[in-house]
């Protein structure tokens, strides 16, 4: 089979290098990880998570649907924030009865470098609707503070006082 490749003529050669990058991440991106065939097979799952921050807090929303209560385990340890959870395939259902098993099964473990602005002492955990949300208190001093401006400046002495208040002064002569 042919590879078709397009034809650009005014792309530069820094443009090639970025493409030829980009490929390469994508080939190369589970390479850290174990071998990811074994993963496949093994059932292992890395469930997607949303990170946001406003001015309180800093949140993670974690989507673990038919993962129990008690099989999800959150610790922070030096800055960071290690989330592990097992969804586990049901017993009393055999095997050879499936026609297709697409849904991920096995252990989990996500691990989240927090910032220094972030409280460890103040984090709070809700699970509900297979979404587990993970809310990370700011500290105080980390905080936006407003200050507010004042309007004018320093007051001026008008001109007809400060002359009376000259001559008031003027000793008798």
């Amino acid at each position: 089979m042919t590879t078709l490749t397009r034809f650009v003529p005014f792309r530069s050669p820094l443009q090639d290098v970025a493409v030829l990058q980009n490929r390469l991440n994508s080939i190369f991106s589970d390479f850290g990880r174990a071998d990811a065939a074994d993963e496949l097979t093994a059932g292992s799952f890395v469930p997607a998570v949303d990170v946001y921050e406003d001015a309180q807090k800093l949140v993670l929303k974690l989507e673990v649907p038919g993962i129990k209560q008690e099989n999800l385990d959150i610790h922070i340890d030096n800055q960071t924030l290690t989330v592990k959870g097992e969804r586990k395939l049901e017993v009393d259902e055999k095997e050879e009865n499936f026609h297709r098993i697409e849904r991920r099964y096995g252990s989990f473990v996500r691990s989240f470098g927090l910032p220094q602005t972030v409280d460890a002492n103040a984090v709070t955990a809700n699970y509900d609707a297979g979404v587990l949300s993970i809310s990370l208190a700011k500290k105080a001093e980390a905080k936006p503070k407003q200050i507010k401006i004042a309007v004018g400046g320093p007051k001026q002495v008008e001109a007809g006082k400060s002359a009376e208040t000259k001559a008031e002064h003027k000793p008798a002569a």
